[in-house]
């Protein structure tokens, strides 16, 4: 089945009003019968006054939480599909939990002293706790805390991260694997420098133990390793930035496996058109496909799950990607306010509708619990 066959027959119909308006919603339970929504993907976006966590429906319009000052990257979803938690970074000092159907801010919570969030965060035991990713703001130095969440998100346990700059972590695989960025690219610590430091972690879910740490060789470690993304049978893929902007094309996309990194393939001028950054990586719910996005490139690319190439597509300053429910799918979002959903198969890739008039949808999208 080709991907023009795809859209006409399945999705054209869902698309027929593409232009309404991002909605708002202000946080309150007494809007929360008025405004019902479900949810089916989480993402961030800047909004009028600040940042605010965004609810995307099955019609793909946007509704927003109500709005804060500190800018919210990642959207993590409780597995019971009632509330999420939406992260911040830079300067990252607050996280917020919101319930999906009305926004409603339920509560927020800070990191650890002397530490800032770094965007990321997971649910696990069931929707019981929660994993945070934290940074040492005097050494950089990564922390990963384990909260509880009925206790309002007491640390009942932290462990080192085993790197320095971590940046996302997620459990895969029976670990808790930490994507350690080392220098991050564009900020005034990494003017100059030509080695990130950064590291892949493999802990213990359970004591933090450190069981492996993987890094890339000397031609590679320019590269700051940063997001990562698991399928339905555990395979994880982490995305890199590039330190450097000498024109070599290095490869941005890897898969972990075992105690090491395997690269994805792709021709010299596919690495190049990324522009040294992927800001997001998704594996789609078959856990066939891989795409990645680069704000910089204004692209999305696209690969099978052995690190095939399969091509890319323009998306300007699209950054945000999540799955949807039926394999061989993506959702991409942009700062421009426009979502795309993606198809992929055996032989390429394409847009296969769109919509624009959204809100300036920020690094990360995430599919709703369902």
């Amino acid at each position: 089945m080709g991907i023009l066959d795809l859209s006409r027959r399945n999705l054209m119909g869902r698309f027929g009003d593409l232009a309404r308006a991002p909605r708002v919603l202000f946080g309150g339970a007494a809007h929360a019968h008025d405004h019902a929504l479900d949810a089916e993907w989480l993402a961030t976006a800047g909004v009028e006054g600040g940042f605010a966590p965004v609810m995307l429906g099955a019609d793909y319009a946007a509704t927003q939480v109500k709005a804060g000052a500190q800018r919210l990257h990642w959207v993590e979803p409780n597995p019971d599909g009632r509330t999420a938690i939406a992260v911040a970074r830079r300067p990252g000092t607050m996280a917020v939990l919101f319930e999906c159907r009305s926004g409603a801010v339920l509560a927020t919570f800070e990191p650890g002293e002397g530490r800032v969030f770094s965007g990321h965060g997971r649910f696990i035991d069931g929707g019981r706790r929660f994993l945070a990713v934290e940074i040492e703001r005097a050494s950089g130095q990564g922390v990963v805390t384990r909260r509880v969440v009925e206790a309002d998100f007491a640390i009942e346990a932290e462990w080192a991260s085993a790197g320095i700059g971590p940046h996302d972590m997620l459990p895969a695989g029976g670990a808790l694997v930490v994507a350690n960025g080392g220098v991050e690219p564009h900020t005034p610590e990494a003017v100059g420098a030509e080695v990130a430091g950064a590291s892949v972690a493999r802990l213990d879910p359970q004591t933090g133990e450190v069981r492996s740490v993987a890094e890339l060789g000397e031609d590679l470690e320019s590269l700051s390793l940063r997001h990562l993304a698991s399928g339905p049978d555990g395979l994880t893929v982490i995305a890199a930035q590039d330190l450097l902007a000498d024109g070599m094309a290095r490869p941005l996309v890897y898969a972990v496996e075992g105690e090491g990194l395997r690269a994805f393939d792709a021709p010299e001028e596919e690495w190049r058109g990324l522009r040294t950054y992927v800001g997001s990586v998704a594996v789609d719910a078959s856990g066939s496909f891989v795409a990645a996005a680069s704000p910089r490139g204004n692209r999305v690319a696209v690969w099978k799950r052995d690190g095939r190439f399969l091509g890319s597509l323009t998306l300007v300053d699209g950054c945000g990607l999540a799955p949807t429910r039926e394999g061989g799918q993506f959702l991409a979002t942009s700062g421009l306010g426009e979502v795309a959903l993606i198809a992929a198969d055996e032989v390429g890739v394409g847009v296969v509708a769109r919509r624009s008039g959204g809100p300036r949808f920020d690094n990360h999208a995430v599919l709703a619990a369902g």
